[in-house]
């Protein structure tokens, strides 16, 4: 289980925190001296006033700048902290650690100026402070560490930011990977909705529908219709529940045996196929789907009186071919999701797909996927055209 990422809110808080008592580490020894041993009450005020601005004007910048909310007055504030800290060793003395002010401004060159114009003002800070560090009279191992300490705290400053950014959007990349999830699931859980209860339910009603007929004149035939729609609805029912638990497997054989049936129950020729001998698992689930939305097809749309199904394995594939002779018109502007959501299926399982009119007052629907299974990538299905499929016409959902 992955770690939680707490609320940027909450780690620009505390990284404020940290630098603020960075700053305070670097500017307390002479504000110590300034309390304990001089105790003159101008320079106090003075004192407390520096170091209060300077603590208050870094904070807010680097604030703003980690909420992305950077705006080109910043570039002000951060020469308004330059001169308050360059100020400070002059008017305060420079013998009780008031020369450490310096540095200050160096730790928001590169987060308030962009990168070019960061390099060059990093470069001109860390020729500059030391030559007036040097005038202010400064020991040399002060100079010594401006000169280190300039590039450095710049770089801190740059990769400080850089990294609080680059944690926030991982935080937004795992949220939207969560609702990329979850949408996925959504689409799964619709699409084998689609594929249970659209062939389930037009069964049944089929089913019933001859049991109607037959209701006057042959009560075995309407007591063998209403067992069937029984058995129907209880696997119904069980696939949907399998759906719900994502575990439903699909046989391509029980569902060509069980379309055959139900094609011939409404009055449709059809011969079960022949079945190539020990096919892969994993052909089973993407082809056994194509056979099931073709049935609720054929049912749904057409007025087949004949249907034919093929399946043949050869060249490393295996292939599913069912035609009928009920092909109709066009409905332009609706496309359907069934085929739609065929193709994608097929697609992502590495085979082909295609179905629409033949031309000849047939339909047929058509899919080979591979022998191997296909390596585990995200395929993009194709958009479904006129000469793949035409529409919820006769024949296509």
């Amino acid at each position: 289980m992955q770690p939680a990422i707490p609320r940027p809110t909450v780690i620009a808080a505390i990284l404020v925190g940290m630098t603020g008592l960075t700053l305070s580490g670097l500017l307390l020894p002479a504000l110590w001296y300034e309390v304990f041993h001089r105790q003159d009450a101008g320079r106090l005020i003075l004192a407390f006033a520096g170091v209060g601005a300077t603590l208050a004007l870094y904070c807010r910048l680097l604030w703003l700048n980690l909420m992305r909310r950077t705006a080109p007055g910043h570039r002000f504030g951060l020469a308004a902290l330059a001169a308050i800290c360059w100020a400070m060793p002059p008017l305060l003395g420079t013998g009780q650690g008031w020369g450490n002010a310096l540095l200050v401004p160096a730790g928001l060159i590169a987060v308030v100026l962009p990168v070019r114009e960061a390099v060059a003002a990093t470069a001109a800070a860390t020729v500059l402070t030391p030559v007036y560090g040097a005038v202010l009279g400064l020991p040399a191992l002060t100079l010594l560490y401006e000169v280190t300490g300039i590039p450095l705290a710049a770089f801190s400053g740059y990769v400080t930011v850089w990294l609080f950014h680059v944690v926030q959007e991982l935080r937004e990349a795992r949220a939207e990977l969560a609702r990329s999830a979850v949408g996925e699931e959504r689409l799964r859980f619709a699409r084998d909705l689609h594929d249970v209860l659209g062939h389930s339910l037009q069964a049944v009603a089929l089913r019933a529908e001859v049991a109607e007929r037959f209701l006057e004149r042959d009560d075995g035939r309407v007591r063998k219709e209403l067992t069937e729609i029984q058995t129907m609805a209880r696997d119904a029912v069980r696939d949907v529940r399998e759906v719900v638990r994502g575990y439903r497997a699909t046989s391509l054989r029980t569902e060509l045996d069980g379309m055959s049936a139900v094609l011939r129950a409404a009055g449709i020729r059809c011969e079960r196929p022949e079945m190539p001998q020990s096919l892969p698992a994993h052909v089973h689930e993407p082809l056994g789907r194509v056979a099931r939305e073709a049935a609720t097809n054929v049912l749904r749309h057409s007025s087949a009186t004949w249907c034919e199904i093929t399946v043949r394995a050869d060249g490393g594939r295996v292939h599913v071919e069912i035609v009928n002779d009920g092909a109709g018109r066009r409905v332009p502007g609706d496309a359907g999701s069934g085929l739609a959501g065929l193709a994608e299926r097929i697609g992502a399982a590495g085979g082909e797909f295609s179905a629409g009119p033949a031309g000849d007052g047939t339909f047929r629907v058509a899919a080979s996927v591979p022998a191997e299974p296909a390596a585990a990538e995200p395929v993009t299905a194709e958009p479904v055209t006129a000469e793949g499929v035409t529409g919820p016409a006769e024949g296509a959902s």
